[in-house]
């Protein structure tokens, strides 16, 4: 039977079939039309969802190993967090609360970032959680900022940028660890935006100088969040004015160099203005502790060989190491892969212009990190925002390589496939040599925050619960946020007032002895928590082990096990009296070797370099059997000379001077040149405390020289005396 049909049912025509099959092509051709506004939306989301996948993997590696809880993979992480918490609470600059401002955080702007997030609510291990979502938001923004950079290349190529520079998994480390590394590079991108803006429309005057303002502003901001940027916001400020000198001459582009490169430089002169008012030293003391040209015992060439040794550092773990294993015995240096790729853009004139100028920022930064002394921990952080800039470059590579002119693909097809496969195979190429590093960067996140969490926020609670009135730890950090408990930092890093403990950190444990000598008995810790493998005998001279906090399996703490001791401090002097001090004997000036606040006044110099070293001794004092007596001193090698300016009693008196002996020595002493006579001390298990006569007729001050002659000396207290019947007035 026939099968009818309806006139509703009967089939299409061939019109309306050609019609139907029209209807993709005019789909495709409204999304080629519409395709700006979609790719203004579509490039954003796909940024975020690359952001939100790689911080899924390590966050959620992290809660494996945490079982839930938030920590992070490096105890700086609670640096910032100190200090944002102390800002939250109206303490700003204050790493722990009532110790005063602090120079020691490097960044200024990252803890009043997290301070926000504490006022949220996001308080103790959460307020890692808050620093999670700072890093996701400024790391989306990098990406879509940077993505600008390729638009000559078409705006297909951006979409390289996200998987490239989230492919490294120490780049990825670095940017969801909670340090700053995230937030600065979003904030980089702050400075990006309208200096590429002066650059796309040069020929604009009002338009130059509203960005110019603009990125001027941002740059101080980028200065206040890493202190290198100096780089970034000089070569920002550079690329700019050429580009407008091209178009409105010699001294627009002048203009253009002061608006982008002045308020950044207004920031660094306002940092060490404060640094130095309240704490008296004009550097931050992340650089006195860390930077190598502040090494007191280095000679110059000593510190070329450590700057030298650091920079290839920086470059080789890169190379040999995070872009790709190097395989000993092969020669196959797969970690140059993505150098090379980024170098491409050179190569092209629609890219020059930019990768020279993000060149001049990979090759600054290295160049200056590298008098950082820690560049070599921290999983080579320091180095991440120089990474990520050649991997930005790298992208831009890529697209030169599968991103030709529709154009020029349809008269040349041959060479466009060439590219893809080329692309391709260094895509493959790099992947395979990544992907384990990734895994192992994924794996070292989750266990690193599992140690920080098992032995620094453990032993901070344990403090915690010990109502501990004040704590001296050696590494500022998760020990006083978890705690939130007073602190003082040996290192130098969370600072107590004016004393400067950062710049008695690289002279010597006796200097930073010689501070907390400095801090009011009721002041002083009552607790340490110290690695006690770090700080020699003070956890034997100054303290009681009461427990130890091990950790398991550890990959990033100090040390296997964090000590807590009970502190007494009761060898400590502030009397200022030398024990042999006469009957009517008063002092006149007294100069405390070692005490850098003591040096300091007295103008004391020791020889330089390789001399000086600061030791430090607990002897019984002179006639006691029970009693000791803490004192530090500077070691002076045979016929070299220290220094001192003192004030010189009226009518005469005595010089003192405190040492100790393993053998006979002698130390010649002239004030302003002129030989007084000669300081011996013989061998004996506790202080002693020789002494000359001064004349007269010194004048008012005068320069004390102390040179060793018969073997190396030790001076550790040094005292003026005059008696009390001699007059005094006007002294």
């Amino acid at each position: 039977m026939a099968a009818t049909l309806d006139k509703d049912e009967a089939p299409p025509s061939s019109g309306a079939r050609r019609h139907e099959g029209a209807e993709g092509p005019r789909l495709w051709g409204r999304i080629l039309e519409n395709w700006p506004a979609i790719d203004g939306v579509l490039y954003p989301v796909f940024a975020s969802a690359t952001v939100l996948y790689a911080a899924t993997v390590f966050y959620g590696y992290m809660h494996v190993q945490t079982r839930g809880g938030w920590s992070a993979p490096l105890d700086d992480v609670f640096i910032h967090f100190d200090y944002a918490r102390a800002a939250a609470r109206g303490f700003p600059f204050q790493w722990s609360e009532g110790n005063g401002f602090s120079s020691g955080n490097t960044s200024l702007l990252y803890p009043f970032t997290l301070s926000l997030g504490y006022l949220l609510g996001f308080r103790s291990l959460d307020l890692m959680a808050w620093a999670a979502f700072v890093a996701c938001v400024s790391t989306t923004f990098f990406l879509v900022a940077a993505g600008r950079l390729t638009e000559p290349l078409g705006r297909a190529a951006k979409y390289l940028l996200p998987p490239a520079v989230l492919s490294l998994g120490a780049l990825d480390w670095s940017l969801f660890s909670g340090m700053e590394n995230a937030f600065h590079l979003g904030v980089w991108a702050l400075v990006l935006l309208p200096v590429l803006s002066i650059a796309r429309a040069p020929d604009d005057p009002s338009a130059v100088r509203r960005s110019g303002l603009l990125a001027g502003l941002a740059g101080a901001l980028l200065y206040a969040t890493r202190p290198e940027s100096v780089v970034c916001i000089a070569t920002f400020a550079l690329y700019a004015a050429l580009a407008v000198r091209r178009h409105l001459g010699l001294r627009a582009a002048l203009a253009t160099l002061l608006r982008v490169g002045v308020p950044g430089a207004i920031a660094a002169a306002a940092q060490a203005v404060a640094n130095r008012v309240f704490t008296g030293e004009w550097a931050a003391a992340g650089a006195i502790v860390k930077l190598v040209v502040n090494h007191p015992y280095m000679n110059g060439e000593q510190k070329l060989d450590e700057y030298l040794s650091h920079l290839k550092y920086a470059v080789l773990r890169n190379t040999q190491h995070h872009f790709a294993d190097w395989i000993p015995g092969q020669n196959l240096p797969w970690g140059w892969l993505v150098p090379l790729v980024a170098l491409i853009p050179f190569f092209s004139r629609k890219t020059r212009a930019i990768a020279a100028l993000l060149w001049a920022q990979v090759a600054g930064w290295l160049v200056l990190v590298a008098l950082n002394g820690q560049v070599r921990w921290q999983n080579e952080r320091y180095t991440m925002s120089a990474v990520a800039w050649l991997l930005v470059l790298a992208a831009m590579g890529l697209g030169l390589l599968v991103m030709p002119a529709i154009e020029a693909t349809r008269r040349a097809r041959g060479l466009f496939v060439l590219r893809v496969l080329v692309a391709c195979g260094v895509v493959v190429v790099y992947g395979l040599n990544q992907a384990p590093n990734m895994r192992d960067q994924i794996w070292f996140f989750g266990r690193a925050s599992r140690n920080i969490r098992d032995q620094h926020v453990v032993a901070g609670k344990v403090l915690a619960e010990r109502r501990a009135k004040r704590v001296l730890v050696g590494d500022a950090g998760a020990l006083i946020y978890a705690s939130d408990l007073p602190g003082i930092d040996l290192i130098g890093l969370g600072g107590y007032h004016d004393l400067p403990f950062a710049r008695a950190g690289v002279n010597g444990l006796g200097a930073q002895i010689e501070l907390l000598e400095r801090i009011p008995p009721q002041d002083r810790p009552d607790y340490m928590a110290l690695y006690p493998t770090w700080w020699g005998d003070l956890p034997a001279l100054f303290g009681r082990r009461l427990v130890g906090v091990p950790v398991v399996g550890n990959v990033i703490c100090g040390g296997a096990e964090k000590v807590i001791y009970r502190a007494d401090w009761s060898a400590l002097d502030r009397s200022g009296w030398p024990r042999t001090r006469r009957d009517g004997e008063r002092i006149v000036d007294e100069l405390d070797v070692a005490d850098l606040v003591s040096e300091k006044a007295h103008g004391y110099n020791f020889p330089r370099p390789g001399m000086g070293y600061v030791v430090h001794r607990v002897l019984p004092e002179p006639g006691q059997k029970v009693r000791e007596l803490f004192d530090a001193g500077r070691i002076v090698p045979h016929g070299q000379a220290e220094l001192a300016k003192l004030a010189a009693p009226k009518r005469g008196g005595r010089l003192v001077v405190r040492t100790v002996a393993g053998r006979q020595i002698a130390a010649e002493v002239r004030a302003d040149g002129r030989l007084l006579g000669k300081l011996e001390a013989r061998p004996g298990p506790t202080w002693t405390e020789p002494s000359i006569e001064l004349p007269a007729d010194l004048p008012p001050h005068f320069q004390l020289s102390i040179t060793p002659v018969e073997g190396e000396w030790i001076t550790y207290h040094v005292w003026v005396l005059e008696s009390d019947g001699g007059p005094s007035a006007g002294r």
